[in-house]
């Protein structure tokens, strides 16, 4: 029997634990979280506050129950203090007080990841928030419930930012969204592409305050006004999204690290100690696109590296076969994916790339359910391989992007595309394809 220990119990470490009790009879698993509760769908919780969907209880996905039906041992609310890893014990405890070591065979780290604080006078306030846990999704519900919550401050513009100041708007506050850069969305999408969601937040009434650093919170006892190098503004909640980094804390003096913190794993998530992997944003993980180990916390990037993890701690030795990072957004109406690298940032990355645009309806003119829809490939230069695609529009096309996945995959190059065998019927697409049309005008 092996005992495998599973430190954070979100999506890395379910998959984890989920692969270990379905697959294998050997295995005796523990799993230990800090939070009190496991499996929260963090994406959702913009949908939850813009009350787009009803309540909260759906975004939980994975019971504690289902797991002790499966023979795991499950400890929440506790937290992970230090970890022996010369005598392979997990050092814990809980929230009230106790103590207790958990011994392994193999451990799992899940750690996740933590959000980047802002070291700003003022950080002390009441009213400033992050978002991450389901408690920080319930705290900013709670308060813009409450009475006075007028004009609400969104640090940072990537996608978390974007989704919680289209949940405020919709909350009926005035939002005012900021970024250190000069437009939203800069990580996974080209100018071409940004400045139609920019477009879209500000027809919509949300504040855009782009190229501005927030460099204090003024108030007596709760936030008050926001301070940036070009202006400053009342404020009554704060709620930051700048990014995240990845909570390294119980390996970062023992496990070999990325340049960013992030735990360096192998193919099969293994750490530089053999008996240690890692999963989740707490670990890097392969780009099909850089051809490189890379850091890139996505949940459906998480649910991968856990369930290689859980293979090969059960004695298979399955290789993760990298990943594009596809990801996609969708903000009052418009519809934005990705997959691979922008031209962006593939040049930031030192890649030789060129790309190749094209716009039109989604079906025939003569169709009166219409929409456009805008199209970026991105292509290395010298071997022509597929590296990124983006698409736009108000149709729902996140159905595309997986094709383009794939195509980073296996690398795929555009001159493949071009003759492509694509359907046609008006009810759903042009008999010149969209995708066909942009392959076909690549140099």
């Amino acid at each position: 029997m092996t005992k495998t220990v599973i430190v954070g119990t979100n999506h890395a470490g379910i998959a984890a634990a989920n692969t270990l009790l379905d697959n294998f009879q050997n295995q005796e698993v523990v799993m230990i979280d800090r939070n009190d509760n496991l499996s929260y769908l963090g994406c959702g919780t913009a949908l939850w506050v813009g009350r787009q969907i009803d309540s909260y209880e759906d975004l939980f996905y994975a019971k504690r129950e289902d797991f002790e039906a499966k023979g795991a041992k499950i400890s929440i609310e506790t937290t992970v203090e230090t970890v022996d890893y010369e005598q392979k014990q997990v050092h814990c405890q809980t929230k009230n007080g106790e103590t207790f070591v958990e011994s392994y065979d193999k451990l799992i780290l899940a750690t996740g990841s933590i959000p980047i604080a802002p070291k700003i006078p003022g950080r002390e306030l009441a009213n400033i928030h992050f978002l991450k846990r389901f408690q920080d999704g319930q705290a900013v519900d709670e308060i813009l419930s409450s009475e006075g919550i007028e004009n609400v401050a969104v640090i940072g513009a990537g996608y978390i930012g974007v989704e919680i100041a289209e949940a405020a708007k919709r909350r009926g506050k005035n939002v005012l969204l900021f970024d250190a850069m000069e437009r939203s969305l800069p990580s996974y999408y080209d100018k071409r592409f940004t400045d139609d969601m920019d477009q879209n937040l500000t027809e919509h009434g949300i504040e855009l305050h782009f190229g501005e650093l927030a460099t204090e919170y003024k108030g007596e006892s709760k936030v008050e006004a926001i301070v940036t190098d070009k202006g400053e503004y009342p404020i009554d909640l704060v709620i930051n999204a700048i990014g995240f980094l990845p909570n390294n804390d119980l390996g970062k003096n023992h496990l070999e690290l990325f340049k960013n913190g992030a735990y360096l794993v192998d193919r099969h998530q293994q750490t530089s100690d053999p008996d240690v992997y890692a999963v989740g944003d707490c670990a890097t993980i392969f780009s099909n696109a850089l051809q490189a180990t890379t850091y890139i916390a996505l949940a459906t990037n998480a649910v991968r590296s856990g369930i290689v993890a859980g293979y090969n701690v059960g004695g298979v030795a399955l290789e993760s076969t990298g990943v594009q990072g596809s990801n996609g957004i969708s903000i009052f109406g418009l519809h934005m994916v990705s997959t691979g690298l922008s031209v962006e940032a593939a040049e930031k990355n030192g890649l030789n790339v060129k790309y190749t645009d094209f716009e039109d309806l989604q079906r025939p003119g003569f169709m009166k359910n219409n929409a456009k829809v805008k199209i970026r490939i991105v292509y290395e230069v010298e071997s022509r391989r597929v590296v990124g695609a983006q698409l736009s529009s108000t149709e729902d096309i996140s159905s595309v992007i997986h094709m383009f996945s794939l195509a980073i995959e296996e690398q795929v190059t555009i001159d493949k595309l071009k003759l492509l065998d694509i359907f046609f019927l008006p009810h759903f697409n042009q008999p010149y394809n969209y995708i066909t049309m942009a392959a076909l005008s690549a140099e």
